[in-house]
């Protein structure tokens, strides 16, 4: 199977066209597109679950560098600061991916959960956190903590994947001070290096449906563009918001595989 069309039948194809659109507006406004657009490929007859994570990598980086381009233009985020990161992050992808081959996911989503979780009540209960940018670090402090941003949460993309988006965000709120809608521009480039990571991992095994791929791709691009349109439109209030809905759903998600998991068997 290489395209990935040779079984799909059309209610399928339609539902990979939604999908990848939904995913590619969420992951421009705040990240966490994979919950909806990897489920979805795993309805794919005959995909294994390597092509399933390659193929989704494919479809992300057409959205993400559309999405990143469209807040370059119209935000102009500091790529001094994005470039280094995104770097490092590529090559944290990279290794993430290395590791995700022999190592189960389960291991880590327990911890995950529980970072969500602290994560959403710290924007819950501090409305005003992310409102505007006040940067927490100076001169070569603040390149150092974004690149060990870039290279933690770009390695946590190789690895499992859901919701680097918006760990890119709030790290970029928290630990740096950026308004939200700053940070979600930073975090597009920086989860375009990621996924190209993550890319350059799985292209030689031979893991891309290229067909779906490629379908994924478009409407992911199309979704991407209009996202990153309305989050510069609505501004970092509305981030926020779109941000904490994100945030609860990936712990409804990750939750329900840990309870899986450890519980269920």
């Amino acid at each position: 199977m290489i395209s990935g069309f040779e079984s799909v039948q059309l209610t399928t194809l339609i539902m990979i066209v939604v999908a990848g659109f939904a995913a590619g507006w969420v992951d421009a406004v705040v990240g966490g597109g994979g919950l909806i657009q990897l489920p979805v490929l795993l309805l794919v007859p005959g995909i294994t679950p390597v092509q399933a994570l390659a193929t989704n990598k494919m479809g992300s980086i057409f959205g993400t560098t559309t999405s990143a381009v469209t807040y370059y233009r119209r935000v102009g985020p500091d790529l001094k600061t994005a470039i280094p990161m995104a770097v490092i992050a590529l090559a944290g992808s990279f290794g993430g991916a290395v590791l995700a081959a022999n190592l189960p996911a389960s291991v880590f989503k327990p911890i995950i959960v529980v970072a969500l979780i602290a994560v959403a009540l710290f924007t819950a209960l501090r409305p005003n956190a992310g409102e505007l940018t006040a940067l927490r670090h100076d001169g070569h402090r603040h390149y150092v903590v974004a690149c060990a941003i870039g290279a933690v949460i770009g390695f946590y993309d190789g690895l499992i994947g859901p919701g680097t988006g918006s760990f890119l965000v709030i790290a970029l709120v928290t630990a740096m001070g950026y308004a939200f809608l700053e940070a979600s521009a930073k975090a597009k480039i920086v989860n375009m290096a990621t996924n190209a990571g993550a890319l350059l991992f799985f292209l030689p095994h031979g893991s891309l449906l290229w067909g779906v791929g490629a379908v994924l791709g478009l409407s992911n691009m199309a979704g991407g563009y209009l996202g990153a349109r309305t989050a510069v439109k609505q501004g970092s209030g509305f981030v926020r918001v779109v941000f904490l809905i994100v945030v609860g759903a990936l712990i409804i998600k990750l939750g329900t595989d840990v309870w899986h998991d450890y519980f269920a068997q």
